[in-house]
């Protein structure tokens, strides 16, 4: 069976697709919203529920930021122990960076997490890619790339040391696709979150990153590699088709500038022409593999910067699928059987509506061809995701047991 993780992107992931007349564009400090969105996510029977965060204002002008409807939302390990109390199996992955916080704490607050949902929670370990973060912790400048990975790599060792202790084993998943960030996966990593826009690309991370974990003693069914879509459905695909121009109808100059200076590390592109090609971009300690990304799709298309934060407007670099239900799923399960996902990060465009749609008719699909669960078979997170306690757990066991 494939794994579905429902990724809550307050009103939706699409740049503009708050703007959408059917979006709850307040979504983000709305529990009610979220609780429906829970609701509809386990009735779905989703692994889980998925939140990012950042501990800074994301990069930009004022001006941007405000037409974006995405500065403001709950802090995710709240919003999560909140939405455990209104949901039954749903796993509840939060993410938290390992830069800018306290091992004991991280800790704990996963460990309450995990008892107060019946062991249904993930943590999305990341390393920071928004340089203002620094700022707020009395900080001149955000750490560089490599050392942010030393000190992930000490963090994780310590925050399992806890866990251990206390009986507990969140899953444990991992963003980035930066050689650090796949040699860290491949150690650590239960579950994997990437941005693959193409096939062939999907299928060599995919086979790249599987065949470095024999060198950590683990083997390709203890790590789940799911990369984000965002499906674009409705019943015809001339009705998907004309959602997907609404909703790119609907982004903004400023806010798309915005956007691509968010992913190329903050480059501030506005001094260049729009129609023009993408300039050169600086080195950047920021989100590496994310600006890799976003110069070789401007290369190999040769996209303008119009054109191109028009690509990454929809999902930021991650895969777009427009269509109906059977497209949709065809191309899920393509990816799926060809070896380039064991599942997938669902990423609805706006909220609720995208994801009313695809509960409602790609899950169905998918059930029909016994790609996906039609109930849920366990209790736990790790139930769902068909894995066993981590290796950490188990040494800490043989040692109690040694006295």
């Amino acid at each position: 069976m494939m794994s579905l993780n429902a990724f809550l992107m307050a009103t939706g992931h699409h740049i503009a697709g708050w703007r959408h007349p059917e979006a709850q564009a307040e979504g983000g400090l709305n529990f009610a919203h979220y609780q429906q969105l829970a609701r509809t996510a386990e009735r779905g029977c989703f692994d889980a529920l998925f939140l990012s965060d950042t501990l800074a204002m994301l990069p930009g002008s004022v001006e941007a930021l405000s037409r974006m409807s995405r500065t403001e939302h709950f802090e995710p390990l709240t919003l999560l122990a909140g939405l455990a109390a209104v949901t039954e199996r749903i796993g509840l992955v939060a993410t938290v960076t390992t830069s800018y916080n306290a091992v004991e704490s991280l800790a704990r607050s996963f460990t309450s997490l995990e008892a107060l949902s019946g062991q249904r929670s993930g943590w999305n370990l990341v390393t920071s890619s928004n340089a203002n973060e620094a700022f707020n912790f009395g900080r001149d400048g955000h750490f560089e790339h490599a050392r942010r990975y030393e000190r992930a790599h000490r963090f994780l060792a310590e925050v399992q040391q806890r866990w251990a202790s206390a009986a507990v084993a969140p899953v444990q998943v991992l963003a980035g696709a930066s050689r650090e960030g796949c040699e860290l996966a491949a150690a650590h990593a239960e579950v994997v979150f990437t941005a693959q826009p193409e096939l062939a690309g999907a299928q060599r991370f995919y086979r790249d990153l599987k065949a470095l974990l024999p060198q950590y003693g683990r083997s390709a069914e203890q790590v789940k590699i799911m990369p984000g879509v965002m499906p674009i459905v409705a019943d015809t695909a001339d009705e998907a088709q004309a959602l997907f121009d609404q909703l790119q109808g609907l982004v903004q100059p400023e806010v798309g500038l915005s956007l691509l200076a968010d992913i190329a590390g903050g480059t501030d592109l506005s001094a260049f022409a729009l129609d023009g090609p993408l300039p050169e971009l600086p080195a950047t300690e920021s989100g590496v593999s994310r600006r890799d990304l976003l110069i070789r799709v401007a290369r190999a298309e040769g996209l303008s910067i119009r054109q191109l934060y028009l690509r990454m407007a929809a999902a930021r670099g991650h895969l777009v699928l427009v269509g109906d239900a059977r497209h949709v799923a065809d191309t899920l399960e393509q990816w799926f059987v060809e070896g380039a996902a064991d599942g997938f990060n669902v990423m609805p465009p706006y909220l609720p509506g995208s994801l009313d749609a695809f509960v409602d008719k790609v899950v169905p699909e998918l059930q029909r061809r016994g790609l996906f669960r039609r109930a849920y078979q366990g209790r736990t997170l790790r139930d769902h995701l068909g894995l066993p306690r981590p290796d950490y757990f188990a040494a800490q066991e043989a040692k109690s047991a040694q006295g």
